[in-house]
Parts: structure tokens; sequence; C-alpha cells
């Protein structure tokens, strides 16, 4: 899967995108990610990006004409008839995992990482889908893009190095939470009290184990 992800700060991605799942995913080709530096396309001596509301109020907005020409290069770069455009905006539909599991069947996503105080809302008229990623401000949409990469990445096959990892977590069944999980020590002590493994997980019956941990999985609304 190929992910484009545009922005005006591309050094903040590399230390993320380049351990663990998602290194390894890349340097195994089963994910390509490309970052691309917004101001490259603009027109003017100072590269530009954004500029004052219409209407007045406080911050900037950012341009569309940049990320207009941005989206059209992109998109005549390769020819893939399923790829999706997101604008990543606090105004957006909400992600979660079932959006995860969808986007994963694609084989191009574009990420638009938003600044400033929004986006020309002109630019919806170029995107797909309008996405956040939680009932909160943060100051630009790099961090989402990082979090919607690492959630569909992780889904794709050969991602992770047990496939029963991604089937068995929380959320792969909506409002449903993962049960708890231990490791040794079987007994940890802190200021003189025992917390204990419990024991059934000891038992190695596995028919009641699975019970257990049917019986401890969190349903939330």
């Amino acid at each position: 899967m190929q992910f484009n992800i545009i922005t005006i700060f591309p050094e903040i991605f590399a230390s993320y995108f380049n351990e663990s799942i998602l290194g390894r995913a890349q340097k195994n080709k089963i994910i390509s990610i490309k970052i691309h530096d917004l101001r490259q396309w603009t027109r003017d001596k100072h590269r530009t990006v954004d500029d004052t509301p219409y209407g007045g109020g406080a911050g900037m907005v950012m341009k569309i004409e940049p990320l207009y020409e941005a989206l059209q290069v992109l998109k005549r770069k390769t020819k893939n008839e399923k790829r999706k455009t997101i604008l990543l905006s606090a105004k957006g539909k909400k992600w979660n995992q079932q959006l995860a599991k969808k986007y994963s069947k694609f084989d191009e996503i574009i990420l638009i990482c938003g600044r400033y105080e929004g986006v020309d809302e002109r630019i919806k008229k170029f995107v797909d889908e309008e996405i956040s990623i939680g009932d909160y401000v943060l100051t630009g949409g790099e961090i989402p893009a990082m979090a919607i990469v690492d959630s569909i990445t992780r889904l794709l096959p050969g991602a992770l190095g047990n496939a029963a990892s991604a089937k068995d977590e929380s959320h792969s069944v909506p409002g449903i939470l993962e049960y708890p999980q231990y490791t040794r020590p079987e007994v940890f002590i802190a200021k003189g009290k025992k917390y204990q493994v419990p024991k059934i997980l000891l038992s190695g019956n596995h028919k009641e184990i699975a019970k257990w941990r049917e019986k401890k999985k969190k349903i939330i609304k």
C-alpha cells in the first residue's frame, strides 16, 4: 500500500515511521510512505502556504492553491483506482477500527495535514473524506496522519509477526475491549504487597482460559 502525506513539516515523521512495525513493513515492501513538503507547490518567493481569513478572526488559514496543485500532481503520478484522499481536521468523521479496516482495502491513501486555524473550505471539493482522530484539537494533522498509517498498516497481511494479534485485540469487534494480559513474573511484589497472575492462566487448561478471557472482555457503549 502507498501512503502519500502532504505537510509543511516533513521532518516530523522520520523517527516514528522508521521504527518497529512500520519500519519493518516498509523494509518488507508491505507499505511505502512518501512525505511531500507542501511548500514545493507554492508560486511566490516566500513559499507562502497560509493567509489571513476572510471575514476577520484570529490565526491563519491554509491556502487552497498549493493543496490543489499537490493533489493534482500526486494523482497524476499513479493510476490507482483504489485510492482515497483524506483531509485531517478536527471537524471530520471520527477515525475508528472499522474505518481502518475499510481503508486497509485500498491501494493508495493521500493524507493532507492541516495546520493553523484550518484549511480553506473549498479543498473539501477535492477530497474523499474529512477525518478526525478524537474530540480535541491538535496543532496539526501530522500526529493524526501517523495514527492512521499505523492503524491501517497493522491490518495488512504480513505486517505483524502474528496475524492473530490483530484479530483478537480491542476494537476488532465494535464495542469490545480485549481481556487483561499478564506475563512474568508470576508474583510481583511492591511495597510489601503481592500482585499475582490469575491462577486460571497458569492452569494449562486452554478451554477454561478461553472462557475466562471471554468473560473478562469489556463492553463499551
